[in-house]
């Protein structure tokens, strides 16, 4: 094969794997690789199609913005001003290349240079003063996704300027600080659910949202940095621009610098280089844009990028550094996670000696020992990981390190999940999971003792109040101490929570053994349970055997139920929910048997009826409520909003029914 057509070969197999990489990005928010890698690739790319022209196409990456507007959020909506992306550069020469073209097209043209913000675009239209239209970039030319719910609930998007103009429509980065990551990706692990794999995708995520509570939960962030269009104002440049919006109390983009020259231009991008280990939140490079409006109407645009404007990406650092230590800690959910513990290294500003390893599947990888020398680098400048092993290096008799086959807190036997790398603790009793076993509890799927949150529970585990699920209902016999130590907070506060407490007494059996956090048996599992057998002793004395007859309820899931309530521990824990009064037998009294066999999921918001509600009738007529819509499903409730569901039951040809076909249904003049 000649050198044309292994060049048309690579550059068919860049074209194909780049695309699969920004639908990963920008439509799943979840990419597999480094943005480092994903620019090289880019720059392979550009640089064959520079080689052969006539091999340019209108689908070619390099010809568009990369992703494409999705009905997640809500509806679609036309940009008024494509939100276009900018043309990377990686070198010094390129960034004085660009100040120089500009020096010879302009009069005397200003630079800004300023931090480029890790996150995701979001345009806000305002008109007369108040918020009217939020959309995301979408496809970046003509439409990107409604989310103006989600971004009124942004704590930096202003619903009213201070000063109003006729219209203007503002553009920016919406982002999450470092510490509102970590707290989400805390809260997702004690919920048992999947974690972010940086604040970028987190960001993305959450700004789609369905459920705008969610979004005001997690904290997003953001920072503006360009006006898209005014009418009814004069602002003739990106600092006026600024100015203007400082005035209006809108967060732009930070310690941005006004140059001149190309040494200035040089200098500001170095000096934010040093200083990107320090920020509270993720950049991703250096922008350099044209200070006047004008001159950017004159400089005009590509197809894809701004004429008048670079982006400029910083390379990865890289140090060699000893592996001194692995330490092994557990998760609240029970995960066992190693971390690499080296000599101190400087990268990206900051002094770096942990990096995590993920899990055995990694080490094995990696190769990796104690002892060893390694390669550490900065992953999106702020996540120091390990990229490669030094095998030259390595002193004679290393050994590659194996996560041991007992847990490091409390010795009792690991496992290592099916179809996962994860290798967990089996012990309920751990202690590091024991904050996740009572969030699990007091959750709305379980005992739902309303106003129980997590900062409450972490709280009272780490001062000896609750060391297992029935310390909760002990807790009344704290009152004084807790009110007087401010845990849940004054009086008032701490009387509502032990009411709850009290009142959830009173809930059916088949919460409780939800609450018990048995693995597979979930608020379906567990109302199947209770159905068959009626009281929690009933389903303590169960064998493998008589489990398994409950619908849904293999061999595994029967194992874990038998095996929960053969431990001593969970025995005398039963005895103290029963002494505290808790309620142990199902109460729920099935209504009719006329959705017996059906399978019902639940989706959007219906005219009368809340999700729970309309799961409980669904129950108490015979009929199952699911979760997620698969060939079993014979009906989708739907209603206003409803999302993927609805589009997966039209995939798979599943009924459609409104809610007042629903109470048709289950009505006694249909009997």
């Amino acid at each position: 094969m000649g050198k044309r057509e292994e060049d048309k070969k690579r550059l068919d197999e860049l074209k194909k794997t780049i695309e699969y990489h920004i639908d990963r990005y920008y439509n799943q928010d979840d990419p597999q690789i480094t943005d480092y890698e994903y620019d090289m690739m880019m720059q392979e790319l550009k640089k064959l199609e520079k080689e052969y022209p006539e091999w340019v196409t209108e689908d070619s990456p390099t010809q568009k913005v990369g992703g494409t507007a999705k009905r997640t959020a809500g509806v679609l909506v036309r940009h008024n001003v494509p939100m276009l992306s900018l043309q990377d550069v990686f070198e010094k020469e390129d960034v004085y290349a660009f100040v120089h073209e500009m020096q010879e097209k302009l009069d005397h043209p200003r630079f800004v240079v300023e931090y480029k913000i890790d996150g995701l675009s979001m345009a806000l239209r305002y008109e007369n003063g108040e918020l009217k239209l939020a959309v995301t970039r979408g496809d970046g030319i003509f439409q990107g996704e409604d989310v103006t719910a989600n971004a009124k609930v942004i704590k930096d998007v202003k619903k009213k300027l201070k000063y109003p103009v006729p219209y203007i429509e503002i553009r920016g980065e919406v982002y999450m600080k470092n510490e509102d990551f970590e707290r989400v990706n805390e809260q997702q692990e004690l919920m048992g659910k999947k974690l972010f794999a940086n604040p970028r995708n987190c960001a993305a995520g959450t700004l789609r949202q369905l459920d705008t509570r969610v979004t005001k939960e997690r904290r997003l962030s953001m920072f503006v940095f360009n006006i898209q269009e005014v009418r009814g104002a004069q602002i003739k440049t990106h600092t006026e621009g600024y100015e203007y919006l400082k005035s209006n109390n809108i967060p732009i983009i930070e310690d941005y610098t006004v140059c001149e020259t190309a040494d200035e231009v040089w200098k500001a991008i170095e000096k934010i280089g040093e200083n990107r280990g320090n920020l509270p939140y993720d950049i991703d490079g250096a922008v350099v844009k044209i200070d006047s409006y004008a001159d950017r109407e004159l400089l005009g645009a590509t197809s894809k990028v701004p004429r008048w404007a670079v982006a400029y990406k910083y390379p990865p650092e890289e140090k060699e550094t000893k592996i001194l230590d692995i330490e092994l800690s557990v998760g609240r959910t029970g995960r066992i996670t190693p971390t690499a513990i080296f000599e101190p290294v400087r990268l990206c500003g900051t002094t770096v000696s942990r990096a995590t390893l993920h899990n055995q599947d990694f080490i094995d990888e990696l190769d990796v020992g104690i002892g060893d020398i390694v390669t550490v680098y900065k992953s999106g400048e702020i996540i120091p990981k390990i990229k490669e092993v030094k095998k030259d290096k390595r002193a004679p008799g290393s050994v590659r390190f194996q996560i041991p086959d007992t847990c490091p807190v409390c010795g009792a036997k690991t496992v290592r999940e099916k179809d996962s790398a994860d290798i967990r603790c089996t012990s309920p009793d751990c202690p590091a999971q024991r904050e996740r076993h009572i969030i699990n509890f007091v959750s709305r799927d379980a005992m739902d003792i309303k106003g129980f949150g997590t900062v409450y529970i972490v709280e009272l585990v780490k001062q000896g109040y609750i060391r297992d699920i029935a310390d909760i209902y002990d807790l009344k016999n704290h009152r004084e101490e807790l009110i007087e130590k401010g845990i849940i907070g004054k009086e008032k506060n701490t009387d509502k929570l032990l009411d709850a407490i009290e009142k959830s007494k009173e809930n059916d059996g088949s919460q409780l053994l939800t609450g018990f956090g048995i693995p597979n048996i979930g608020k379906a599992a567990a109302k199947a349970v209770m159905k068959k057998f009626r009281t929690i002793d009933r389903v303590a004395e169960a064998t493998v055997e008589e489990l398994q007859q409950v619908n849904d309820i293999g061999e595994v899931s029967a194992s874990y139920i038998r095996e929960f309530f053969q431990k001593e521990s969970n025995h005398k824990m039963l005895e103290r929910l029963k002494a505290a009064g808790v309620n142990m037998e199902l109460k729920e009294a099935q209504t009719s048997q006329r959705l017996e066999g059906l399978t019902f999921v639940v989706t959007g918001t219906l005219p009368t009826l809340g999700r729970k509600e309309a799961a409980q009738l669904i129950e108490q007529n015979g009929g199952k409520a699911s979760g997620s819509v698969s060939r079993k499903t014979d009906y989708v409730l739907a209603g206003e909003n409803a999302g993927s569901k609805l589009t997966k039951a039209g995939e798979l040809g599943i009924p459609v029914i409104t809610e007042e076909e629903f109470r048709n249904m289950i009505s006694e003049d249909n009997t």
